[in-house]
């Protein structure tokens, strides 16, 4: 592994570069949300944050899975699942407990409202951030810098999931001598939350709704958050999250305009469902895949690090085009890269 000023000076001014490139899309992981404790809490702790929240015996269940030797939550999910189409208790009592305990949470806005507010000086470009998070930090943090943002849904007290939001361009008319100037200069930033999201539900098959984040779903509704599990990917076929993954997909291969670049933030390349999706354009010659994280697995390192196509930023060690090399103290940081999109 080659060590040295050399490597990191030019690391990060690959990384500048980058980041202020053409068609730049953003996938952010649960990293981007923690926030040095601050925010919503990672995989390793999340158990201890919304066991509470899960009532008898569901709790005892699934904490009788981790003391038998599961390794967090979606392992100890894992292992009630035998297959069966039919969902188990357990899945919807987790999304249940996020739910209520993450409506408690209030993380600082700072580093959101500033990753929001250089993103939107992007005027030229149609903005797309893929979030695998439930948490609401960017469109409160959106909210708060009076940035133009849509999720998909229309509406306000109980809004509705209409994917057609994302093929919808604001117009501004202005009078001018010559008659009306049109201008599309201000774009609506797409937010695309691929897991679901705090405040989501689903009363009727097949009918997302979103209430307000700090509120309640209503009685008898199924909050629509993937849970944290292996079966991810089947669930992700049904409806909001098939539209939002299609659009996924479509901006980093399908569209006319596809991506140029994906920034990965705060993601561990840990789900397959989600890794599959980006591999395959990898072989675009036009392509770049810059992963921010604090420390990524022996396993996603040896995937993604020696691609020629690939940017790897972690605290141990890092990867430029293929070659390695020592790891960056803060540069894997959301609240780092915020200041450099």
């Amino acid at each position: 592994m080659k060590k040295g000023a050399s490597f990191t000076a030019k690391l990060v001014k690959e990384v500048q570069r980058q980041l202020r490139g053409q068609r730049v899309g953003y996938l952010l992981g649960a990293g981007s949300s923690y926030l040095g404790r601050k925010g919503y809490p990672l995989a390793f702790d999340l158990w201890q944050r919304i066991r509470k929240c899960v009532e008898e015996p569901v709790r005892a269940a699934i904490q009788e899975k981790l003391d038998a030797g599961a390794t967090g939550i979606e392992q100890a999910l894992d292992r009630f699942d035998d297959g069966d189409t039919k969902d188990t208790p357990y899945r919807h009592a987790v999304t249940a407990a996020i739910s209520k305990s993450f409506r408690r949470i209030r993380p600082p806005l700072e580093a959101h409202v500033l990753f929001l507010k250089r993103l939107q000086q992007r005027e030229s470009e149609q903005v797309k951030i893929f979030s695998l998070n439930y948490d609401p930090l960017v469109e409160r943090a959106a909210d708060h810098a009076r940035v133009r943002l849509t999720d998909g849904f229309r509406g306000i007290q109980q809004a509705y999931f209409d994917g057609s939001l994302f093929d919808e361009s604001p117009v501004r008319t202005r009078a001018s001598a010559k008659g009306p100037l049109i201008d599309l200069s201000k774009r609506t930033m797409h937010l695309l939350k691929l897991h679901g999201s705090l405040g989501w539900y689903e009363l009727d098959a097949g009918e997302a709704r979103r209430c307000p984040f700090d509120a309640s779903i209503p009685r008898g509704a199924r909050p629509l958050m993937v849970p944290p599990q292996r079966r991810k990917a089947a669930d992700t076929m049904s409806l909001p999250y098939a539209a939002l993954w299609s659009r996924f997909r479509g901006a980093l291969a399908q569209d006319p305009k596809p991506l140029h670049r994906l920034v990965s933030i705060g993601y561990g390349f840990g789900d397959h469902h989600v890794n599959e999706v980006i591999a395959p354009v990898l072989e675009r010659s036009d392509f770049t895949l810059l992963i921010f994280a604090r420390v990524l697995s022996n396993e996603a390192w040896a995937r993604w690090s020696a691609h020629e196509r690939t940017i790897v930023v972690t605290e141990s060690r890092c990867a430029l085009f293929g070659e390695a090399g020592e790891g960056h103290a803060d540069l894997w940081d959301f609240e780092h890269v915020a200041g450099e999109v």
